[in-house]
């Protein structure tokens, strides 16, 4: 077993999880730590749950010595500013401060870095400026390091763009022309892995490893539409018809994720991630191969290796369909509430009266379980409380189901079935609930 101690920060993350894994299966002391982990990741005692982005220099150099740390994997990283995501605070300030801590540690520690490919000249997002300026902080430190920018990175796992790309492929839909012609370079995620565990066994003297920069990808560009070839053919869809989505679609698509982000999700079409979709992947992973003397994987070896399971074409056909799930029900919930309310409160206040329900009873309990409805479409839109929102719209429609058939029981033979279709609206509920985790 290696004795080397791995700090792997990020360590719920798309890289940040397999890096961990792969370490830890090649023999490294690998601590992992991310502000949250699912019940999934917490694989051992030594993934940690940590506000880290939130600890000074000070906390962090006595948190790398108390575990010993000989190298530290910074993966952390946000696609977009929005509430709760701060790119200069997660790429800029952070790394200030981890250098700082290194430096304070009185250990000898090599940092690797994943960054992003390109160069500062093409950078045109707040995601691209405040990477830079990590990688100019990290090279001006002194500190031994290696800064990795790895391409389009295609792992087992599917988050964010990579997750776009699967439902792509499960689907007969194209990005508009000039997005599918962008030059890409992907990269396996274990080749990512393979360099980091390399880079772990070198010698902190081993000045020919302590400051560089390397491109992580195949040595040849394709076009994004190749990437998804190649997962069509995964998934057996290769020859189905396809139409290109029109641009103002796209555009739209990315404000609204914009709008999702300010309520606490993170979609993958975003404003950004158009802009770096159009920017492309490109870089010169020449000194890169050479240095360690690795192959990378072909578009064929990453993706062809075998046909896409069940669960893989599950979770590309729902992709999409989450959102549209989610949206429908925090619309079913406020508009039933308001039409209630405002627009049709006799109405609805009427058939407690036809009931024969106390008067004093009528407007409390129309107007209680309007905003009611209302408040659970709200607690459904934001990702934060979007669970408890649809346990309680499960238990507000049972509870609705249940009273009508005690006390209303007529209206279960109305013509419009409105009781009735609510038993649907609650397993879409429960579809919802169940497909809420990200990773």
């Amino acid at each position: 077993m290696n004795q080397r101690t791995i700090l792997v920060l990020g360590a719920s993350g798309l890289i940040g999880r397999f890096v961990t894994d792969d370490l830890r299966m090649r023999g490294f002391r690998v601590v992992g730590v991310a502000r949250s982990l699912s019940p999934a990741q917490r694989m051992s005692v030594l993934d940690i749950e940590l506000p880290i982005l939130s600890l000074d220099a000070a906390a962090l150099a006595r948190f790398l010595r108390e575990h010993a740390v000989d190298v530290v994997v910074n993966c952390l990283g946000v696609l977009q500013d929005g509430p709760g995501s701060d790119t200069g605070a997660v790429h800029r300030d952070f790394v200030a401060r981890l250098l700082q801590a290194i430096g304070d540690s009185g250990r000898a520690i090599r940092l690797v870095h994943i960054s992003i490919p390109g160069t500062a000249e093409a950078d045109r997002t707040a995601f691209a400026t405040t990477k830079r300026e990590a990688e100019r902080l990290i090279a001006a430190s002194g500190i031994p390091h290696a800064i990795l920018r790895p391409g389009f990175v295609i792992a087992p796992a599917a988050y964010g763009g990579s997750a776009m790309l699967r439902a792509l492929a499960a689907f007969p839909l194209d990005l508009p022309g000039r997005e599918m012609a962008t030059p890409f370079q992907p990269v396996a995620v274990e080749d990512i892995a393979a360099t980091i565990a390399w880079l772990a066994t070198r010698d902190i003297d081993d000045v020919s490893v302590n400051a560089v920069g390397w491109d992580l990808m195949q040595s040849e560009p394709v076009a994004m539409a190749e990437v998804i070839k190649h997962f069509r053919h995964a998934f057996g869809t290769s020859g189905w018809p396809r139409i290109a989505m029109p641009a103002a679609l796209l555009h739209l698509g990315a404000r609204i994720g914009d709008l999702a982000s300010y309520l606490g999700w993170m979609p993958p079409m975003r404003s950004t991630a158009i802009a770096e979709l159009r920017r492309g992947v490109r870089g010169d992973p020449s000194a890169w191969i050479s240095a360690i003397g690795i192959t990378p994987k072909t578009l064929a070896e990453t993706i062809g290796r075998h046909p896409a399971t069940i669960q893989d074409k599950w979770f590309a056909r729902l992709f999409l369909v989450k959102a549209l799930i989610l949206a429908s029900l925090v619309a079913f919930w406020l508009v039933s509430g308001f039409i209630a309310l405002f627009v049709s409160y006799r109405a609805a206040a009427g058939i407690l009266t036809a009931h024969n329900f106390p008067p004093a009873l009528v407007d409390p309990i129309t107007v209680g379980t309007s905003l009611m409805d209302m408040s659970i479409g709200v607690l459904i839109a934001f990702r934060r409380t979007a669970a408890l929102g649809l346990v309680a719209g499960i238990v507000a429609s049972l509870g609705y189901m249940a009273g009508a058939a005690v006390l209303t029981p007529d209206l279960w033979i109305e013509p419009l079935g409105a009781l009735v279709k609510t038993g649907p609206a609650i397993v879409l509920m429960l579809v919802g609930l169940l497909m809420l985790d990200n990773r």
